[in-house]
């Protein structure tokens, strides 16, 4: 059975370990602050999970969730991660995190520099437009008229494809705005991310009428 790594336990990495294991995955998550504190919430996830350090986390996953906020400097256990898909879940946001120069001049996106630290990984950028709760919330049956959908890009068409049928076994349809050069198009204050119940063409749609000049970053 497929493990999934996840790296942080917040609202989203929770709430993705939910739709996994609902999905007949196995997860191992982990926080900040160590497997101990995680007891209540593995308890409620029940036999499909166990808590672990990121690191264990990062090894054990057949692929991985990162589901905390990218640092300037890489905190992420890149040589656990190494060939693996790597789902960043992260948004970039001033308040949070401060201002990023490469990031507000437009030079790279935020999912671009985590591909750059971790180079020997396949980053994909997924799950990022959705409110966490209502990841298990919103899905539906494939074929359902009212099914929505979610992007993703990468710079790793494979790895684009395997999130792609996660998202179809979660309930979504997906729409694929690769290369990671392009995540911009659904980042803060762009059309993808205030609309956040959208059909695969209505995302398609907006992710075309994305503006650089609209990017808010949460700022």
């Amino acid at each position: 059975m497929t493990t999934i790594g996840i790296i942080g336990a917040g609202e989203v990495g929770s709430q993705i370990a939910r739709a996994a294991i609902a999905n007949g995955y196995n997860v191992v998550i982990s926080n900040s602050r160590g497997p101990e504190t995680l007891k209540d919430l593995v308890d409620e996830l029940g036999p499909s999970a166990r808590a672990a350090t990121a690191r264990d986390a990062a090894a054990q996953g057949d692929f991985i969730v990162i589901a905390v906020p990218l640092k300037l400097v890489n905190n992420m256990p890149a040589e656990e991660l190494a060939g693996k898909v790597v789902i960043d879940t992260n948004n970039y946001m001033i308040w949070r995190d401060g201002h990023y120069p490469m990031i507000d001049s437009g030079e790279k996106t935020a999912h671009e520099l985590r591909q750059e630290q971790l180079p020997a990984s396949k980053v994909v950028k997924a799950f990022t437009h959705i409110q966490a709760p209502r990841i298990t919330l919103w899905n539906r049956a494939k074929g359902s008229p009212d099914r929505l959908a979610l992007a993703l890009s990468s710079d790793f068409p494979e790895a684009a494809e395997w999130v792609a049928q996660l998202y179809d076994q979660f309930g979504f349809d997906a729409v694929d705005h690769s290369p990671l050069s392009e995540s911009w198009r659904n980042a803060p204050g762009q059309p993808a991310w205030r609309q956040e119940r959208q059909t695969q063409a209505e995302l398609t749609a907006n992710l075309a009428k994305a503006d650089p000049a609209l990017t808010t970053n949460g700022g």
